[in-house]
């Protein structure tokens, strides 16, 4: 069955997910996350991708990000999964793989699944059960988005900005979207298209 064909618009944001090979651990120590993110900044930069909110899992990444360029994303995942990989085999005394293929992705064109998929990403670790709520864990970009949190991976979208006319207004107004549970449908409908790598609620053919 060949490969779905990547849709990778300049300004349109992806929601992108990686998961471990076989499921396994991607990151096993806080030294690991913390290498992540600092390949994950460096790759973003240099393939002119802006990175609006993320969550690193034990064994898998959610990243939401607009690209500068067609070709931002698959570059700027390359880079980041070699450079990352080879440090975390270093580290750890391993070979081989560690992501499972290629990574999945999805456009998302309205600010409704947009703002959809920011609490999707950092309500990950709640939903996995894992934290109560999402600023208790602290591989996600959620303390940056909702608390105003210095962070070097994270570019703010022109929606987020628009949600107040300070950065406390704004972080107010952010920390209210999750005050209500994710519909049952939005969250089917992003999980879907994970899978099929097309937009939300659109008929992937």
């Amino acid at each position: 069955m060949p490969r779905p064909t990547r849709i990778c618009v300049p300004g349109i944001p992806l929601h992108i997910v990686q998961r471990g090979n076989n499921r396994q651990e991607c990151f096993r120590q806080r030294s690991d996350y913390l290498r992540y993110l600092g390949c994950l900044a460096k790759s973003a930069k240099k393939y002119e991708a802006q990175v609006h909110a993320y969550v690193l899992m034990t064994n898998h990444v959610h990243l939401l990000m607009t690209p500068g360029h067609d070709y931002s994303a698959s570059r700027m995942m390359q880079n980041l999964g070699r450079s990352y990989v080879l440090a975390f085999n270093r580290v750890h005394e391993r070979t081989g793989t560690l992501w499972e293929g290629r990574f999945r992705s999805f456009p998302v064109t309205t600010e409704g699944y947009l703002f959809a998929c920011y609490r999707y990403i950092e309500l990950n670790p709640v939903r996995a059960g894992i934290a109560k709520s999402p600023d208790e864990y602290p591989w996600s970009s959620y303390r940056t988005n909702a608390l105003g949190a210095p962070n070097a991976v994270i570019e703010p979208r022109e929606e987020w900005m628009d949600l107040g006319h300070t950065a406390t207004e704004r972080c107010e107004s952010y920390q209210q979207l999750f005050n209500t549970v994710l519909d049952e449908c939005v969250l089917g409908e992003i999980r879907a298209s994970i899978k099929s790598g097309s937009e939300p609620g659109s008929d992937p053919g």
